[in-house]
């Protein structure tokens, strides 16, 4: 077909509409691709629920065998499954989702053996530059000896190795109501969950790539609704909404209010630093809140500021040794699970934090939950550098704040900070706020937004 890769690769995957941007015969291209660039003898590839998943995925693994590589194909998996079958088996590995994205859509996210990254500047660059060139001239000449294709079935030994990163064993039971959205969440989550004390309320489970109930992106609140009502109704001790590859996961207490990624994030980063002697470096991106690194500080870690992104919290976490990492999109990232983010195993640290207590899920979560933030608010803009410019005039001669410009503009003062950034993809600036009090946080929120849209 004729395709614009530049419409579809991204700086961390490949994703865009099927079959109107892409389809099986540029599957299978970069299949051969994937193995030229990683060198692989041998990879595993998965799938999520959409429809047209079980057919790119089996295109791209012809293509990676007729290069010769050996392929294993775990079927139905969760973004996460795939990077635990990278891990464990030591493989380059491609899960083939659009993650959160409507139906029409899917992607290919990509990974090195060990789980390691594939973007922008890891690869991904030249698969693109090598599929372009075989739609010009036809595909690469096949090996000598063809690859073969097997099938594995990794599930049982995925949720096994996630339980074994959690103690628990003294969970008292509980009541969790759980939206995985019609994805892959409604696949892993009885596995992972079997034998625990746990009252399992499923909302959602039927794997269904049209997402008939609403679309599986827990960040955006609409989608959240369904499950506050119900963990409300239920009486339940919380409640889990996961997205489309069930990589991320977002909580909601008893009293059906959402939980903040960065009070999660928190709330692991102490345990994980229990776990490894109170020592340990945690990883987490400009926008998380003032509460994160305090809470390090207080449970004797240490803390590494990034930009947003996971190629840059997984770039840090190698580079560091970092024991964990976080991030407002509900994205968290372990040393145990090759640095790979898996929401699942932040779920299981969340159960096994308020099931080793009495008190309900929202006292618990208030020692992690120490600000008032804005959330993240978009603004379209007609030039993204010149509102940002203008934002740098009004603070940039302040003796009363600081500004950096790691991911975007950040502004910082005692009581108070945001931070607005470009989006990479559409003409939006994202402003993220947080004081010390809600009128101060209204208060410098409006300000900026009134800068960003003047």
């Amino acid at each position: 077909m004729a395709a614009d890769l530049s419409q579809i690769v991204k700086a961390y995957d490949v994703r865009g509409v099927v079959p109107d941007q892409w389809d099986e015969s540029l599957a299978e291209l970069f299949g051969a691709a994937f193995v030229r660039v990683t060198g692989a003898r041998a990879i595993v590839v998965g799938h999520d629920m959409r429809p047209s998943s079980p057919a790119l995925s089996g295109a791209f693994a012809r293509g990676a065998a007729a290069l010769g590589a050996h392929v294993t194909e775990i079927g139905l998996c969760s973004t996460d499954q795939l990077y635990y079958a990278s891990g464990t088996l030591d493989l380059p590995g491609a899960v083939f989702t659009a993650s959160h994205n409507p139906a029409q859509y899917n992607g290919i996210k990509l990974c090195r053996a060990g789980a390691a990254p594939v973007g922008q500047d890891t690869g991904l660059t030249e698969i693109r530059e090598l599929v372009e060139g075989w739609m010009d001239s036809g595909a690469p000449a096949p090996a000598p000896t063809p690859g073969t294709i097997t099938t594995a079935d990794t599930l049982k030994d995925y949720a096994a190795h996630l339980r074994a990163l959690v103690d628990l064993t003294s969970v008292r039971p509980l009541k969790v109501v759980v939206d995985a959205g019609n994805g892959m969440g409604g696949h892993t989550v009885p596995t992972v969950f079997d034998g625990l004390p746990l009252t399992l309320v499923p909302l959602y489970f039927e794997l269904d790539g049209t997402f008939p109930n609403h679309e599986a992106n827990p960040l955006d609140p609409a989608n959240l609704v369904d499950l506050q009502k119900r963990v409300r109704e239920e009486s339940a001790d919380l409640g889990l909404a996961f997205d489309g590859d069930a990589d991320r996961c977002f909580v909601v207490d008893e009293r059906g209010e959402p939980v903040p990624p960065s009070a999660i994030t928190a709330l692991v980063a102490a345990r994980e630093l229990a776990r490894n002697g109170g020592r340990g470096t945690i990883i987490h991106n400009l926008i998380t809140s003032w509460s994160v690194p305090e809470v390090v500080r207080e449970n004797g870690g240490t803390t590494v500021r990034t930009r947003v992104g996971h190629s840059f919290i997984k770039a840090e976490m190698a580079r560091s040794g970092a024991i964990f990492g976080g991030e407002h999109s509900a994205h968290y990232y372990f040393k145990d699970f090759w640095n790979a983010d898996t929401g699942m195993l932040a779920a299981l640290h969340v159960l096994a934090a308020l099931g080793g207590q009495d008190g309900p899920l929202s006292s618990l979560v208030a020692e992690y939950d120490r600000y008032i933030g804005s959330g993240e608010i978009n603004s379209t803009v007609a030039d993204q550098a010149d509102r940002i410019a203008a934002i740098k005039a009004v603070y940039g001669d302040r003796e009363d704040v600081t500004l950096d410009e790691l991911d975007g503009l950040t502004v910082t003062a005692a009581d108070w900070w945001f931070n607005v950034r470009p989006s990479n993809t559409e003409p939006l600036l994202r402003l993220n706020a947080e004081a010390r009090d809600e009128p101060t946080m209204a208060k410098i929120r409006d300000e900026a937004l009134a800068v960003i849209r003047a």
